[in-house]
């Protein structure tokens, strides 16, 4: 199964060992995200960490595994959906993911209510929802 992922999905993994990192595994769960997913983890490293159940070696192989494990798609090849996705997505944080899921025709991995509720563009899976299929 083809999956964007939200970064939240991510920052839930990262922060706490969970059916969510399980699934991150999953093999035949493909995974893809924009590019700047891993620039914003950058960011808030030092608060994921402080939150964190994982020592800090811990932490940066499941990162590592992270930046190996999710296929990185440029903005330049999303940017030609971006003005479609800021007009059906909820949130404007939520448009790349919304811009690559149309580009690709695949599905959302994200526990965000109202991306899932608020538009019908592209279909959006929560953690429970990716756990039974």
């Amino acid at each position: 199964m083809d999956l964007v992922i939200d970064a939240n999905i991510l920052f839930a993994a990262l922060i706490k060992r969970s059916i969510t990192s399980e699934l991150l595994f999953r093999e035949g769960l493909h995974l893809y995200a924009p590019e700047f997913l891993f620039v914003e983890f950058e960011k808030y490293r030092e608060l994921i960490k402080k939150k964190t159940e994982r020592s800090d070696s811990e932490f940066d192989e499941f990162f590592g595994i992270l930046e190996r494990r999710i296929a990185l798609v440029p903005y330049e090849e999303i940017k030609p959906l971006v003005k479609k996705a800021e007009n059906v997505s909820p949130d404007k944080k939520d448009v790349p993911y919304v811009a690559l899921a149309l580009k690709m025709n695949i599905a959302i991995w994200s526990n965000d209510k109202p991306l899932k509720s608020k538009q019908k563009a592209v279909k959006v899976y929560s953690t429970e929802e990716i756990a039974r299929i």
